[in-house]
């Protein structure tokens, strides 16, 4: 980048006012947060692809210098995410390439600003702003994989995909024509996440992601409502807008920090939806499976989505693959080795995998699996959910949890119909006097 482009960005960055707010609380060593996310910027469309840029505003609040060196591996990088919530979930729905900073200055928008009295670092307790026109400059913005977040080390400089004039849309956050939905159900979000080796190094990578709600015009252009959520990635959201979300936070040893999340929603009949959300913030491993215990005969209506990477990512956009089992549910994307490191879909840092789907049991809490990408001590992190309670075989009809005359005629209904629900013992796949068995037996028993 030229001299003149780095003058440009710093007036540019200057320009944007900002409102001095109490200072957060300190941190040892380097921390650097998205302390405000204050526009955006709409790039038009492309081939049924939308673009958009976040404007975002770092704030250190550690106790030393932030590095901020453009001509070396030591300053931000900074990630674009979108997300919506909708039909109970929360799906990413657009993410940019990498945001490589350029320009710092010395504000106080966080207050207790100590400005560093050279240049390449950010003082401590000072924030400096790049707005979305900024953050959305192609030439700028260099390819995720490369980035190691739990380190914060990447190469520099940056390998460029090219092409950065050859589209509108190309690296910026990108979002398919059919996510953006025009409705009162569908709630809209942007996260900023900021990612640099001594913030990494000194333990405060943890807070670096923030979100802000977002209204969608007709037109597609963003406005951002509410306030910025600082040090807390968008999944939160989803908790704020759906009360009855669990969200767990596992640090993974000598690695990073992943949230998982789950919900289970009553649809009637005895059918529940259940929802769950893998956010990786900060891990290398990544994450490429998760097991799902479900005792229910069957599941239905599986559901699965990934954000969409682009703009010559090496990083596939294959789907998870989804397994049933007796007992759990499973997806799963393609196992580490050396050729798939840069190329497997997992759960890379700064995103979030939703999976979906419906089963005929009430939830209970038990232990959801998550398997890493990459090698290392572990293969696996296991938190508490809700997952579809061990199925009542002989509770077929309403009123659920009683069981009456109704349930036997249910039963008989699916067995003459040769239905899942009256499949309930071995030979599987076989109706006869064994299934009617099972049946009395559980009817004769009652429901726990």
């Amino acid at each position: 980048m030229t001299m003149m482009n780095r003058a440009a960005e710093t007036a540019a960055a200057l320009a944007v006012s900002t409102l001095v707010l109490t200072a957060p609380a300190q941190s040892i060593g380097p921390d650097v947060i998205v302390a405000e996310l204050f526009d955006t910027a709409f790039y038009g469309e492309s081939a049924g692809i939308y673009a958009y840029a976040l404007g975002t505003e770092a704030c250190n609040i550690g106790d030393h210098a932030l590095g901020w060196y453009h001509d070396t591996p030591n300053h931000p990088v900074i990630a674009q995410h979108m997300y919506r919530i909708h039909d109970g979930r929360i799906e990413q729905i657009g993410l940019s390439l990498l945001k490589h900073g350029v320009a710092v200055g010395q504000s106080n928008t966080c207050g207790g600003c100590q400005p560093f009295p050279g240049v390449g670092e950010l003082g401590a307790g000072c924030s400096y702003p790049y707005s979305a026109s900024i953050n959305g400059s192609q030439a700028g913005l260099g390819p995720r994989f490369e980035v190691n977040a739990s380190t914060g080390v990447f190469p520099f400089p940056f390998t460029d995909p090219a092409n950065a004039g050859s589209s509108s849309i190309f690296k910026r956050i990108q979002v398919p024509a059919e996510l953006l939905v025009f409705d009162e159900t569908t709630t809209y979000l942007v996260e900023g996440q900021y990612v640099t080796p001594d913030d990494a190094q000194s333990g405060n990578n943890h807070n670096n992601a923030s979100h802000r709600l977002a209204l969608l015009s007709p037109n597609f252009n963003l406005a951002l409502t509410g306030q910025t959520v600082r040090e807390q990635p968008a999944i939160f959201a989803w908790a704020d807008h759906e009360p009855d979300v669990v969200i767990n936070t596992v640090d993974v040893p000598a690695d990073g920090r992943f949230h998982v999340a789950g919900r289970a929603v009553e649809l009637g009949g005895g059918d529940w939806r259940y929802h769950y959300a893998i956010h990786n913030l900060s891990s290398h491993r990544s994450a490429n499976a998760i097991i799902i215990p479900a005792q229910v005969p069957e599941v239905t209506d599986p559901d699965f989505h990934a954000p969409h990477y682009h703009s010559n990512s090496p990083v596939s956009n294959a789907p998870w693959v989804f397994t049933p089992g007796n007992a759990s549910v499973r997806w799963e994307a393609g196992a580490y080795s050396p050729a798939t490191e840069d190329s497997a879909n997992a759960v890379r840092f700064g995103t979030t995998y939703t999976f979906s789907f419906t089963a005929p049991a009430p939830p209970v809490t038990t232990e959801v699996t998550v398997f890493f990408f990459r090698p290392g001590a572990t293969d696996s992190l296991s938190v508490p959910l809700p997952t579809p309670g061990p199925w009542c075989v002989a509770d077929l009809a309403e009123p659920f949890g009683v069981l009456n005359f109704s349930d036997v005629v249910a039963f008989l209904t699916a067995f003459g119909a040769g239905e899942p629900e009256a499949d309930l013992a071995a030979p599987f796949g076989t109706f006869d006097f064994s299934d009617v068995t099972a049946f009395l037996t559980a009817f004769g028993a009652g429901c726990p």
